[in-house]
């Protein structure tokens, strides 16, 4: 990628202005000779897809359709899989075919066998893994080739071969299992590649903390896949409230459907054969060795406290963020958590999690309450009888902000905010929109990528502290007792024990 100038003209366009003018040429842009939309490849940026299991084949196919990204190559430690979760029929054929445009030819990504995640979610399996991923951007730049400008995609086992090897590369995207997170980020921003990765940011407390040193450290740009931060409805919330619509808050509730995947089980005990194609000793990366076992993967992992951070990682990602950007929160006081029976390597299936956080400058201390598997707070007595929890398709998650002066209901991660009742809020007068809006959240990253000096608001720095505290909440669950925190040592005050879930041992070799 290209240096550029103040003016949106990458140094070697300046230069060969320059010397065309010197010599009485007339320069025709090449974005010109191109035609309409037409980007050349020096403003491009090159990306690696690292992870394109099921989410991370959405995601590539996502960047694919930006006009100025170009894939360059693919890495999984799975070759080719057909068992990855589709959440819709024919989901992965259907996605491709509309990328490339086409009507056929990709029936082979959605064989649409049965698949049983939990009791009461049933879906059909696709095919996704490295190879074919490489086919789909092999197929996808195939059909727009320019004077044999495009020399193929790359495909790699190893992420780390990927960084070694690939010169082109000026940034990856990150969706691995949680685990691998921290390991495959940090290695890319000491390559000096900008990063884009999956969310939560990291699997452990320690590493969300390492990780935001390294960004600051490296100065690359960073942003984590979670949309609502770059929202409208992020920016009204944080308008209204600052405005004093409901008064101080002191009081938040967040509540979730997830888990449905598997948690609160024991390990097999039965070794099973590792599927053709899959490094199983790469895809466990710092986390202990065990035997094989389907019970795992594909997707199972979440529940798994060596590989993922169970519902509050999943989707509590998302909604800290809001909160801590509303709230202007830091690191809190203590964390508390009630649970079902707790295992020794799964999560329990229900949380209810109590976070304590002290006063901000002019905003109280405030209380925030996390609940998933279904639980919720109390029906807020200003809801109308006959009305909803909240004006979005799943009642069973949303978001409550409680202040002195009224609350705002929300969904999960704080779209349709409103006031209640509707009363209040159809006499409400909402202030001036007084917040930067934002092109949305893979357009800052790629802007930033590209040279752009505004920071992008999902970058690790910021996301670090949330994830942190996001990830603290699991160390509440797993300790079973309330936990004083102290932020600046990254300590658990008041229970030794807690440390092994701040900063658990890593496997020899994936140090960070």
């Amino acid at each position: 990628m290209s240096i550029r100038d103040g003016k949106g003209s990458t140094r070697r366009e300046f230069i060969g202005k320059a010397a065309a003018v010197a010599a009485g040429v007339t320069i025709v842009p090449r974005r010109v000779l191109g035609g309409v939309g037409f980007i050349p490849p020096s403003d491009k940026v090159n990306i690696a897809f690292i992870g394109v299991g099921a989410q991370g084949f959405r995601v590539m196919l996502k960047f694919l359709k930006e006009a100025d990204v170009q894939g360059v190559a693919v890495c999984d430690v799975m070759k080719s899989a057909s068992d990855y979760p589709q959440w819709d029929t024919h989901e992965f054929c259907k996605s491709v075919q509309n990328l490339l445009g086409v009507s056929s030819g990709w029936d082979w990504l959605s064989p649409d066998q049965p698949i049983s995640l939990t009791h009461a979610l049933q879906v059909t399996g696709g095919v996704a893994g490295r190879e074919p991923a490489q086919k789909v951007v092999d197929g996808y730049y195939g059909t727009q080739q320019r004077s044999g400008q495009y020399h193929g995609c790359a495909a790699y086992s190893d992420f780390r071969e990927l960084l070694e090897k690939q010169k082109d590369v000026d940034a990856v995207v990150v969706c691995t299992p949680d685990h691998l997170h921290a390991a495959v980020s940090a290695a890319a921003m000491k390559k000096g590649k900008h990063v884009f990765c999956q969310k939560p940011l990291t699997h452990t407390v320690f590493e969300a903390r390492r990780i935001a040193e390294i960004s600051r450290e490296t100065k690359v740009a960073t942003q984590i896949a979670v949309a609502n931060q770059a929202s409208e409805d992020t920016r009204l919330l944080c308008e209204w409230i600052w405005a004093g619509a409901i008064g101080p808050v002191r009081e938040v509730h967040n509540w979730s459907s997830r888990p449905f995947w598997a948690q609160a089980v024991e390990r097999p005990k039965e070794t099973q054969p590792v599927p053709d194609g899959l490094d199983w000793d790469l895809w466990l990366g710092p986390a202990p060795e065990r035997p094989f076992n389907h019970a795992y993967l594909p997707f199972a992992w979440r529940g798994w406290t060596d590989f993922g951070c169970g519902s509050l990682g999943d989707m509590g990602s998302y909604s800290f963020d809001t909160i801590f950007r509303v709230l202007k929160l830091e690191a809190p006081t203590s964390v508390e958590a009630s649970t079902t029976d707790r295992y020794p390597e799964t999560y329990p299936w229900a949380t209810v999690i109590h976070y304590t956080f002290a006063e901000r400058g002019s905003m109280p201390p405030v209380k925030f309450t996390w609940y998933d598997a279904g639980l919720k707070p109390p029906r807020p007595d200003e809801l109308e009888e006959n009305r909803p929890w909240q004006g979005t398709p799943d009642e069973d998650e949303g978001l409550l902000f409680v202040g002195d002066r009224g609350k705002i209901l929300c969904g999960f991660n704080g779209e349709q905010p409103k006031l209640i009742p509707q009363s209040k809020m159809d006499a409400y007068k909402q202030p001036p929109k007084t917040l930067p809006r934002s092109p949305g959240n893979e357009r800052e990253w790629l802007n930033a990528c590209k040279g752009d000096k505004t920071k992008p608001g999902g970058n690790f720095e910021f996301e670090g502290l949330v994830t942190e505290t996001l990830l603290l909440g699991n160390v509440a669950a797993l300790s079973g007792q309330k936990l004083s925190w102290d932020r600046a040592n990254l300590k658990v005050t008041n229970l030794e024990s807690a440390q092994k879930y701040v900063r658990p041992e890593r496997r020899a070799g994936w140090e960070l």
